[in-house]
């Protein structure tokens, strides 16, 4: 029992510091202070460092899953369903909005943070882009990744709320006409 305390503290330590400094930026020092153990106490319950990278995730992820992209489809494709997800996406990005920041900032040039978030996040926003696509015109998909975007989501956030943000693009992607003419 008391492995897996001080197991569960390291992860905690990590995931704080990945929060706030980024997967790439963060230390074993750093997360074996935080979570009150030696190096090599830290060693010993995470000889590979991705392993912690995945029990980080599990954890961010148990405390505040993704949206369930498949309950969408009991929603009209289209504007509503559009609205619906997008708002889901976005609420999610608001309660997580450092995590989301810093990870999918290092995920850019950080390798193995790269090889988590494809793992743990990507296949949701694919299954995304599939649900919500359905009842939008093709000329608009390309619009609606954008929309997927934490950084779509973050550049509407001071003005918008999750909800006013996701009416704001469900909008946008339901009027761009079928053809270009």
């Amino acid at each position: 029992m008391k492995q897996e305390e001080t197991r569960r503290r390291i992860v905690e330590a990590a995931v704080d510091l990945h929060c706030s400094v980024g997967p790439a930026r963060t230390t074993v020092a750093q997360i074996a202070e935080r979570a009150g153990v030696q190096r090599h106490t830290y060693y010993a319950h995470f000889p590979e460092e991705r392993d912690l990278f995945l029990a980080c995730s599990g954890l961010a992820l148990e405390r505040d899953p993704l949206p369930a992209v498949e309950e969408w489809r009991a929603l009209t494709p289209g504007r509503e369903r559009l609205r619906e997800g997008l708002a889901q996406l976005y609420a999610w990005y608001s309660r997580n909005e450092g995590q989301a920041a810093c990870v999918l900032r290092d995920a850019e040039h950080h390798s193995l943070t790269r090889e988590i978030v494809a793992l743990r996040m990507e296949p949701t926003f694919e299954q995304a882009a599939i649900v919500l696509g359905e009842g939008v015109s093709e000329r608009a998909r390309p619009l609606l990744l954008v929309a997927l975007q934490f950084a779509t989501w973050r550049t509407l956030a001071p003005t918008h709320d999750p909800e006013g943000a996701a009416a704001l693009m469900a909008d946008a992607l339901s009027n761009v006409p079928a053809d270009a003419s």
